[in-house]
C-alpha cells in the first residue's frame, strides 16, 4: 500500500474505503470486482492501483484498517468499569453502530471475512485476525456471568449474540437500510430478551 493514500482528502479516502468495504462485504473476495469498487467510489482504476497495487493489497489494507478502527471505537465507547455481561455486549454492539455512521459496511465486511474461503485472502490477513477478537475479549473475559442461568455455555451465548448481530445487520443492508440506529434498536431487543431469559 502506498502511504500517500493518507495524503488524500479524508472525503476521498472514505469514498474509496467505503466502496471497497461494500463490494467485499456483499460479494466476498473472489467475486468482488475492482471495476465495481472504482465505479462505486467514482474514481479511475489507475488511481485505485496507484495506492493499492492490486486487489489483494486493497483487501489487506481494508481488513487492517477495519480491525483497528472498530477496536478504537470500542476503546472510546465501552465502559471498562462495567462488568455486567449483557451490558458489555450491548456496549460492544453500540460501538458497531457508531462505526456504521462513518463506514456503513465495515462491520458487515468483518463478519464476511469469517466465512472467506479464498486461500490467498485468508493468508493475507492471517496475522491480523486477532486484532478485533483480542479487543472484545478484553471486555468479555472479565464479565460477571454469575447472574446467567446455571449450565449456560458462555462461548455459545457469545456466538448466538454475534450470529444475531450479523443477521440483523445483513438484513438491514440487503434492503439498503444503512441506518445504524435501526441496527442498534434491533440488536438491543435481542440482547434484552436474552438477559430476561437468564434471570
Amino acid at each position: 500500500m502506498n502511504e500517500k493514500f493518507f495524503d488524500l482528502k479524508k472525503e476521498k479516502q472514505d469514498r474509496m474505503i467505503n466502496a471497497a468495504l461494500k463490494i467485499f462485504a456483499k460479494n466476498g473476495y473472489a467475486h468482488a470486482s475492482t471495476d465495481d469498487i472504482v465505479k462505486e467510489a467514482g474514481i479511475s482504476k489507475g488511481l485505485l492501483f496507484h495506492y493499492f497495487i492490486n486487489k489483494i493489497g486493497l483487501y489487506s489494507f481494508i481488513y487492517d484498517y477495519s480491525a483497528r478502527f472498530i477496536s478504537l471505537e470500542m476503546t472510546s465507547l465501552v465502559d471498562k468499569t462495567d462488568n455486567d455481561y449483557f451490558s458489555l455486549q450491548l456496549q460492544i454492539k453500540s460501538s458497531y453502530a457508531s462505526v456504521m455512521k462513518s463506514y456503513p459496511y465495515m462491520v458487515a465486511f468483518m463478519y464476511s471475512t469469517l466465512n472467506e474461503d479464498v486461500v490467498e485472502a485468508m493468508q493475507e490477513v492471517f496475522d491480523k485476525k486477532e486484532i478485533l477478537p483480542k479487543k472484545i475479549r478484553e471486555y468479555l473475559d472479565y464479565a460477571n456471568t454469575s447472574a446467567i442461568a446455571e449450565g449456560t455455555d458462555i462461548s455459545r451465548l457469545d456466538e448466538m449474540i454475534d450470529y444475531t448481530s450479523e443477521a440483523v445487520m445483513r438484513k438491514a443492508l440487503s434492503i439498503n437500510e444503512e441506518r445504524p440506529e435501526n441496527y442498534l434498536t434491533e440488536i438491543k431487543k435481542h440482547i434484552i430478551m436474552l438477559r430476561n431469559f437468564n434471570r
